[in-house]
């Protein structure tokens, strides 16, 4: 798995983990898996940042094949440049701050774990958003 799919991820996982787990980890475990994740995932945008500015690599992921018909062709990929990285750094960065503003404003609500679940699915769509290689792709996200 690339760096630049970790990025993608990270939220999605730590999505699982909570709404899987959520009642097994209580309010303070799913806070703080979710938080731990989006914060990780800040510091992941700032060096694939660092590396697409300073060397400039532009890169292409391409997954699968998504909607092929006839000369209509759509890959299922993701495309990382330089305003997608200065993007992720925002988008990670505000969610980050989101997840940790919730762990105190959430701590009193019996389903704060479920809140948090939701949060890093909707961050999870946000990078779909950002780093889309297609227009089909960046609405889905």
């Amino acid at each position: 798995m690339t760096l630049q799919l970790l990025v993608i991820l990270c939220p999605l996982i730590s999505f699982s983990i909570c709404a899987l787990f959520g009642r097994f980890l209580g309010h303070r475990g799913s806070m703080l898996i979710t938080t731990t994740f989006l914060i990780f995932n800040v510091f992941l945008s700032i060096f694939l940042f660092l590396d697409i500015s300073l060397t400039g690599h532009i890169y292409a992921i391409k997954l699968m094949p998504w909607i092929s018909s006839g000369v209509f062709h759509i890959d299922w990929g993701f495309f990382f440049d330089n305003l997608t990285v200065a993007m992720l750094i925002v988008v990670n960065g505000v969610s980050a701050l989101v997840h940790l503003y919730s762990t105190e404003y959430m701590a009193h609500d019996p389903h704060t774990s479920r809140f948090m679940s939701y949060l890093s699915l909707f961050t999870f769509f946000m990078l779909i958003l950002v780093t889309g290689d297609s227009f089909i792709t960046m609405f889905l996200g």
